[in-house]
């Protein structure tokens, strides 16, 4: 495993109408680790990755990505949001979205181009949406939505992918597509953070774990930190209770 550290937060502190959200949150996440971000619903995890990406301003603290800050670094990131926070009935078709990855690094001037096209293409064929490309994307299903935003963050060849719950709504068949491609890309030694629920699939799908409720409770290897201290400490119930919600 690599030492570089990718993604560093210090003392990150976020509040929503004065309550905090986040409470003085220390990570290092290392380069090349396929990362899942676990803890109960309202325990800061999406916050913690908007604030990572800039989207939401904390109070206190800072974020670097490869020791600088986020927004010199923007072009190494890739981000899935949740499903829920998209706005599916836009009138545009699946190559349309996925070549809306493009644009970062095209800047606003230039327009994708066949060579954009032909990358858009190929991201959404991984995804097994060639299919569809011409498909407006409100006429897919949850899972084949989820595949294009995928497809989306791929075609951006991002050092690191942040995603905020991209089996959510989704098929078993979809689910499988899905991780197996963020095994790759862990493989390709890109640095993959995602926020997960369900805590049965963590030793399988991932390598790293971070335990999250407000504050930092733990972050490391899952063979060394899935255990059931941290899942009590996190959840506050017994570790065979949790995996079977």
């Amino acid at each position: 495993m690599a030492d570089k550290i990718a993604v560093a937060v210090d003392d990150l502190t976020v509040a929503y109408n004065y309550k905090p959200v986040l409470w003085d949150i220390d990570l290092s996440i290392p380069e090349g680790v396929l990362m899942a971000i676990v803890g109960p619903n309202g325990a800061g995890k999406s916050t913690l990755i908007k604030s990572i990406l800039g989207i939401i301003d904390p109070i206190a603290g800072s974020v670097q990505i490869y020791d600088k800050p986020y927004h010199k670094q923007r072009h190494q990131v890739a981000y899935v949001p949740q499903k829920g926070s998209v706005d599916w009935d836009f009138p545009t078709t699946a190559l349309d979205v996925v070549m809306m990855g493009t644009y970062g690094a095209l800047g606003w001037i230039k327009r994708p181009g066949n060579k954009q096209k032909k990358q858009s293409l190929e991201a959404l064929e991984k995804v097994g949406m060639l299919p569809f490309k011409n498909r407006q994307i409100n006429q897919l299903s949850g899972g084949q939505q989820q595949r294009v935003f995928l497809a989306r963050a791929l075609v951006q060849n991002a050092s690191i992918y942040f995603m905020d719950e991209p089996f959510q709504g989704v098929d078993a068949t979809t689910e499988i597509a899905i991780i197996n491609i963020l095994k790759e890309l862990r493989k390709a030694g890109k640095t993959v953070v995602v926020v997960h629920h369900d805590l049965q699939t963590v030793p399988e799908y991932f390598d790293w774990v971070t335990f999250l409720n407000v504050k930092h409770i733990a972050t490391g290897p899952v063979k060394d930190i899935f255990n059931d201290d941290n899942l009590t400490k996190t959840y506050g119930i017994n570790y065979k209770v949790a995996v079977q919600q």
